[in-house]
């Protein structure tokens, strides 16, 4: 309610004394503080997780990655399909500057490097590759030496960051407040009418699969309604995530309300920053449309095989974008490489996503940060489901 009343506050100001830019400030602290906090939350609770964890996560986390993954394909296709529905035709002019992967195997070099990174530049830069890849091997070390005195120590220090966060979190009214207006201050309604049929098929797809497939993978694991579990995860994770436009920044928020869902902190303390670099539905979908509108705009026939082909490369790049804002923007180009348009072509549809981006990249990660809890609680569910059922006599 508090967050709720704060967006109200922000768009009224923004609307009515849109001159206020000082109101601004409160959502840059916001983000600035969860951005600095997520980074040591997630290092920490990883290695205290790892080095108390007593019993096998395995299966657990084969389930969720699972679900990461298909979710994120699903999530292309379902991009395809639209598309071909309701072909998009852009105006493309300008050209933007910036520096695209020219293929899939630059992604994935670059996630492997950012994976070995130093640890203490990996925290200090937010590389959660790297975070998690080296908080894990600590982690296995720490159990494997350390005296359960020194385990209770990182333990502590665990609660004392969970608390920190707490305490940011609490600021979120405000932090909202000032997003809000930044967004409705800075943005007219002209972005909706000049881009508004490329803006549909967009959020239309990210929606269809929040509250279609997303929701469908769940039932098929639990077999029980997934809807208030999904709305819940909408309305405290999504929400904030709309504004904050990062998943990355977004990681505390959905640690807490892990938490709040009665879920394992061995697990979700090591799946949500997973998620947070690898459930990218959105991302796909924001890959998937942009390049097949592209194809339609300079006359590329696409046809099935290749359609396909390129919901498993969204799928792969989508895994391999970035945690913040516009995070998948820049893989368009190496999408529509596939498809034999050039770059010079692709960045102008780069340069159109980041003008819509205010609206693309706020439901992108709105969908991709509530996913993490979404998918996280699923496969917790699920395994406590399969236990109870290897216990009855």
């Amino acid at each position: 309610m508090r967050i709720f009343i704060g967006l109200l506050c922000g768009a009224f100001l923004g609307i009515v004394v849109p001159e206020w830019s000082g109101v601004a400030i409160f959502g840059q602290i916001f983000v600035s503080l969860l951005k600095a906090i997520a980074p040591v939350l997630v290092a920490i609770l990883v290695i205290s997780s790892i080095s108390k964890a007593r019993g096998a996560l395995g299966p657990r986390f084969r389930v969720v990655i699972c679900q990461y993954v298909l979710s994120t394909f699903v999530a292309a296709l379902t991009a395809v399909v639209v598309s071909f529905m309701f072909p998009v035709v852009l105006v493309l002019e300008n050209v933007v500057e910036a520096q695209a992967p020219g293929a899939l195997h630059d992604v994935f070099a670059n996630q492997i490097n950012n994976m070995v990174a130093n640890p203490v530049s990996s925290i200090v830069n937010a590389n959660y590759i790297g975070i998690l890849f080296w908080s894990i091997i600590f982690g296995f070390a720490l159990k494997k030496i350390a005296s359960q005195h020194t385990i209770n120590v990182v333990h502590d220090l665990a609660e004392m960051v969970s608390l920190a966060v707490k305490w940011v979190i609490q600021f979120a009214p405000f932090g909202i407040m000032g997003l809000v207006f930044a967004t409705v201050s800075s943005n007219g309604l002209d972005v909706f009418a000049s881009y508004g049929h490329l803006m549909l098929i967009l959020i239309g797809c990210m929606l269809t699969t929040a509250l279609v497939f997303n929701p469908l993978i769940s039932f098929l694991l639990l077999r029980r309604n997934p809807y208030p579990l999904l709305f819940t995860c909408l309305k405290e994770s999504g929400l904030n995530a709309f504004f904050t436009r990062s998943s990355a920044a977004n990681i505390p928020i959905n640690m807490q309300l892990c938490k709040k869902l009665g879920l394992d902190e061995d697990f979700y303390s090591i799946s949500i920053p997973l998620g947070a670099t690898i459930n990218m539905d959105g991302a796909a979908v924001t890959i998937t449309v942009m390049s097949l509108a592209v194809a339609h705009t300079v006359g590329v026939e696409v046809g099935f095989v290749s359609a396909l082909f390129l919901c498993i490369i969204a799928t792969l790049g989508a895994c391999g974008a970035s945690g913040v804002a516009g995070g998948s923007l820049l893989l368009i180009p190496m999408a529509c490489s596939f498809l034999g348009i050039g770059n010079d072509v692709a960045m102008q549809a780069v340069a159109i996503g980041f003008i819509i981006g205010v609206v693309q990249d706020s439901v992108e990660t709105a969908l991709n940060s509530s996913g993490d809890v979404f998918f996280t609680a699923t496969a917790d569910f699920y395994d406590r489901k399969k236990r109870e059922r290897a216990e009855k006599p």
